[in-house]
């Protein structure tokens, strides 16, 4: 009785939150105009993530730093594909943070890092996205704009700094020693997510260090939690490409994210 009566008050705050948060017609059709990737998908994907995005802003602030007003265009733009990777897993991945800040341009932030003798070194870093930890998820909105990704649609290799970004979010709670992984609580499973992980990752450094061309990021060399986010960005930009290229990496994120693009 109390578990129906919960139910229903979540369907009737739901269809309340998708009211009030409807994506207007122009505006969904402009958003998939302006990304390709975005508008591939069928009616059926194309339905759900629409749902999904009402619900993300309806979730989440939008703040412009620095005097930047953030739209409905530009905001519905991020929405969409941040929304792409939980469209089968739903948008609790994204409980862990309110806020997205949104730059004009990099950032450059101050980092610091203790070496191996204890020294703490402080080093400038130009900053396009940073996934949050303890703050808010930051976006560059240069590196988002419609022209910057039909400027990047179809390059080799591929670059979308929002999924990038949101990628890291999956991978926050995972055991040490399991970077570039999510949180899967089967031993096996995770056995055989890091062995696969770390076969492609080595595959594909040896790519990178011998000059050939890559559909994923050379970033990704960087380290194991890089190669997974540069990953994630060709499964779900140019996931046919990435099926070809490396399709043990491929099946392994259709296992997780519960989808196949490359079929759509």
């Amino acid at each position: 009785m109390i578990g129906g009566l919960l139910q229903r008050w979540r369907e009737h705050r739901e269809r309340k939150l998708l009211e009030r948060f409807a994506i207007a017609e122009p505006l969904w059709q402009l958003t998939l105009a302006h990304y390709p990737f975005l508008a591939r998908r069928d009616d059926a994907d194309r339905a759900e993530l629409r749902r999904l995005c009402s619900l993300f802003l309806a979730s989440k602030e939008f703040h412009g730093a620095r005097g930047l007003a953030v739209t409905d265009e530009m905001a519905v733009a991020i929405a969409a594909q941040a929304c792409l990777p939980v469209l089968r897993l739903g948008l609790d991945w994204y409980d862990r943070f309110l806020v997205i800040v949104v730059h004009e341009g990099e950032v450059v932030a101050t980092r610091e890092v203790m070496d191996e003798d204890g020294v703490v070194q402080v080093y400038e870093e130009p900053v396009v996205g940073e996934a949050p930890g303890a703050g808010p998820m930051m976006l560059a909105w240069n590196e988002i704009t419609p022209e910057a990704a039909h400027r990047l649609e179809g390059m080799d290799p591929v670059y979308n700094v929002v999924i990038h970004e949101f990628a890291h979010i999956f991978t926050m709670d995972a055991p040490e020693g399991a970077e570039g992984l999510p949180p899967i609580a089967d031993k096996a499973l995770r056995a055989r997510w890091q062995a696969t992980m770390e076969a492609e990752w080595d595959w594909f450094c040896g790519q990178v260090d011998a000059g050939a061309p890559t559909l994923i990021d050379p970033y990704g060399e960087s380290s194991l939690e890089e190669f997974y986010a540069v990953a994630v960005e060709a499964f779900f930009v140019a996931p046919r490409e990435l099926l070809a290229e490396q399709p043990r990496l491929y099946r392994l994120f259709v296992e997780f994210f519960r989808q196949d693009p490359a079929r759509g």
